[in-house]
């Protein structure tokens, strides 16, 4: 009777862990709570996972999670006779997974007796005594730690069971805890090290070591209702004396009383009755932006976009799209450039951009920036001449001023593979039937020129084929075989012109005979001199007769703020632009984009003189590959642009220096939104190098989490 008191003592409720005997419901710590009240039995789905007496012998649908109620209730009677090594009491229902070792504890006690967990099959244990370590390279020529990578704190620089590092670059290290959470945060598709981007590896080593990598989407994904904000639109009437009697937040659907949004701002509202309007009238600006707008300026017209809305695509037939003209795109009505460079004159084109109206949103959910993009010129209140607000929700971790170059840097990457066939480098338009129904052509051109003038890359991808169909130049150049690029006919068409008697040039033009058909180039032969016209007609067929129509809606979407027509002026002056790679960077292009700003003061100017020549020897590292850093690394840090835009920067680039107090933890300084760095005043070169990597690959992996 006695022993059944005792045990009776040690029951615990059915909201207690069956296992571990506690209470709490910490799923970072212990895993999910699960409860199955019809078996009155709650565990950890961790403490479940790691004992070792227990195995997932059903389907996942069946008892939790695989884990079936009677091996589960087996489970608890076996640990319930062993001790725990840690808190001497029984329930221990895990230990250590060598087999001379006899240890065994509660999983929360493991957890804060050093126990590694390992959650990968077969979901060993091990205690501190037989846990796996982490050790440096004997070559390793990496400097210690400053701060855990993670929550910037200050970390002892000894690898422990508390302090982890990546395995990749071993430059990144961390506390145990702040990985653990970074982990739980960024789940399976996110978890990464923070410094070099690594993935793999670094995932495989957490484990090793015992942090739990969960396999969902990031925790901010999972966030309910986590983009509201984008469904939300205001509606409220905020006249001095509102007219509605059913009050300030009815709006109807047409009429007196339809709610009218201020069309500068977005966040006021009026009643049409309220603010004196007419029915017919949609246009409409709040007190506070009407006052910020020079007086002598009228207010945005739907006619500054590319295309009314009813125009904006006519599906009705084929027919009505190529008679159906867009709205003339907005054009440069300045004077002649002659003489200037490609930078230069889509400056001025630049000068169109309005600073004094409210810039276009453009919300970028993931990687689906040409998504965005062509939602973006779809809009029937799209005005190219406005500036770029560009969100991306998926990143929390791309500074706002950086926004708009990465989105046009990706913008043009993606681009590349919509109307475009070939090799990169050089690539041609393509016929795409259903492109041309919804006229992509137009799009991609609009697209193109708006990335131009808003600070995006060069393009460089175009074909010098394409370059000449598009702007004759070279002029009097003849299109060849080759021009044609790799294509499935390309090899027929040289069997053609490589011919060498008539017999040879019959049988091949036999075997391209289909394709010789629809070009109309199906004809009878007399000569072998007649390959040469049979040739030109063909290849005259492939480039330009059959993409007529495609080229003449890239060239009105080139139009867009007048791109096309300043690049038919000069083309000479854009054709590296368009069809050349932006060149590499070197040390010594860099250091001279950056104009050196030093400081008044006689007695700091010597020692910001030997940062100077810091920055510059550290240019050459980074460009010879002796530091973690590239020169693009260095340029997206200070400038949030990998490559020099094709309208260049504006303003400048600088270069300016902090004189801190402890030069050993002063860190290097970006101010993207107006292209300046600042540098700290520090005594040697070791420390400036090994602060300016940090604060280098810090941003620059937090960007791609």
């Amino acid at each position: 009777m006695k022993r059944r008191i005792r045990r009776s003592e040690q029951e615990y409720s059915i909201d207690c862990c069956a296992l571990c005997k506690l209470n709490e419901n910490c799923p970072d710590k212990y895993g999910e709570k699960i409860t199955l009240k019809s078996h009155e039995l709650t565990v950890h789905y961790f403490c479940l996972l790691m004992s070792s007496g227990v195995y997932q012998r059903g389907e996942e649908n069946e008892g939790i999670s695989g884990f079936l109620v009677d091996d589960i209730k087996q489970e608890v009677s076996r640990s319930y006779r062993l001790k725990c090594a840690v808190c001497k009491k029984n329930g221990a229902s895990v230990g250590c997974y060598i087999k001379s070792c006899r240890k065994m504890v509660h999983f929360p006690c493991g957890k804060q007796h050093q126990f590694i967990f390992q959650f990968t099959d077969p979901f060993p244990s091990y205690c501190k005594d037989h846990s796996p370590t982490q050790s440096l390279p004997v070559s390793s020529c990496v400097s210690e730690p400053l701060s855990c990578s993670v929550c910037l704190d200050p970390i002892e620089a000894v690898l422990s069971y508390s302090v982890l590092k990546c395995p990749a670059c071993h430059c990144s290290w961390f506390h145990r805890d702040c990985v653990q959470n970074q982990a739980h945060s960024a789940a399976m598709f996110f978890f990464r090290c923070t410094l070099c981007n690594n993935k793999d590896m670094f995932q495989q080593e957490m484990l090793r070591m015992g942090i739990h990598i969960p396999e969902r989407d990031a925790a901010w994904e999972l966030e309910e209702n986590a983009y509201g904000e984008l469904l939300q639109v205001y509606q409220h009437c905020d006249a001095n004396k509102c007219l509605s009697h059913s009050g300030r937040t009815n709006s109807s659907r047409t009429g007196w009383f339809q709610i009218l949004r201020c069309m500068l701002c977005g966040s006021r509202g009026t009643h049409r009755k309220c603010a004196s309007l007419n029915t017919s009238e949609t246009d409409w600006a709040c007190e506070d932006c009407a006052a910020a707008v020079d007086a002598t300026a009228s207010l945005p017209r739907h006619t500054d976009s590319p295309q009314p809305a009813g125009q904006r695509r006519s599906r009705s037939s084929k027919r009505s799209l190529i008679l159906t003209p867009r709205q003339s795109p907005i054009v440069c009505k300045r004077p002649s450039l002659s003489g200037s460079s490609a930078k230069e004159i889509l400056q001025e084109l630049a000068s169109q951009i309005s600073q004094h109206h409210p810039s276009m949103p453009v919300v970028v959910s993931g990687n689906k920036v040409l998504e965005a993009a062509m939602e973006l010129v779809k809009r029937s209140d799209f005005k190219p001449s406005h500036a770029l607000a560009v969100r991306f929700t998926s990143s929390k971790h791309i500074p706002s001023s950086g926004n708009t170059r990465h989105f046009l840097s990706l913008l043009v990457q993606q681009l590349q593979n919509t109307i475009f066939e070939g090799p990169d480098g050089a690539k041609n338009l393509t016929l795409d039937a259903q492109a041309l129904r919804e006229d992509v052509y137009f799009d991609v051109g609009c697209l193109l020129s708006l990335s131009l003038i808003h600070g995006g890359p060069p393009l460089g991808f175009f074909s010098r084929a394409l370059y000449q169909q598009l702007f004759n130049f070279p002029r009097d150049t003849p299109l060849t075989v080759e021009d044609m690029g790799n294509t499935g006919f390309t090899d027929k068409v040289k069997k053609i012109q490589e011919s060498r008697s008539l017999e040879e040039l019959r049988e091949a033009m036999q075997s391209a005979s289909e394709y010789l058909e629809v070009a109309g180039c199906m004809r009878p032969v007399d000569s072998l001199s007649d390959k040469d016209t049979l040739v030109e007609d063909i290849v005259s067929f492939h480039l330009i007769t059959r993409l007529q129509l495609p080229f003449q809606r890239f060239c009105e979407g080139l139009k867009t703020l007048g791109v096309f027509d300043q690049v038919q002026m000069f083309p000479g002056a854009f054709v590296s632009l368009f069809c050349s790679s932006p060149d590499k960077l070197t040390a010594e292009t860099m250091s001279a984009l950056f104009t050196v700003k030093f400081s008044e003061q006689e007695e700091t100017t010597g020692k910001e003189s030997a940062v100077v020549t810091f920055w510059r020897h550290y240019l050459v590292e980074c460009e010879v590959g002796r530091c973690a850093t590239s020169l693009e690394d260095v340029l997206i840090y200070a400038t949030s642009a990998d490559v020099v835009p094709a309208i260049g920067f504006s303003p400048n680039p600088t270069l300016s220096f902090l004189n801190p107090l402890d030069p050993a933890g002063a860190f290097p300084k970006s101010q993207p939104s107006s292209n300046h760095l600042v540098l700290p005043v520090v005594p040697s070169y070791q420390v400036f190098k090994k602060n300016m990597e940090y604060a280098v690959c810090q941003l620059t992996v937090m960007q791609a989490i």
